[in-house]
């Protein structure tokens, strides 16, 4: 089964609120804030572990960056490209 559950309560703004329930769909408003919170815990680690790698060589520059991007949209459509010849 799936982990341990709690029963919590929470106040967030009426439209914010409204907006998840119409977009939860059959899963239902407590899934839905339990996947965007734990997204956002996500984030929160991911922020954490960037700050200490800055910490020990530096900040990542944007030219950096942008290479790597590149590298990552030829990897795709290199791996589009082999797999349509393999069809």
């Amino acid at each position: 089964m799936g982990e341990p559950t709690g029963k919590y309560s929470i106040t967030m703004p009426r439209d914010i609120a409204e907006a998840a329930k119409a977009r939860s769909g059959p899963s239902g408003l407590s899934a839905y804030v339990a996947a965007a919170v734990a997204r956002q815990i996500e984030r929160d680690n991911l922020n954490e572990l960037i700050a200490v790698a800055e910490a020990e060589h530096g900040p990542v520059m944007d030219d950096e960056i942008q290479a790597l991007r590149d590298q990552l949209h030829q990897a795709r459509q290199q791996q589009t490209q082999g797999g349509a010849d393999a069809a």
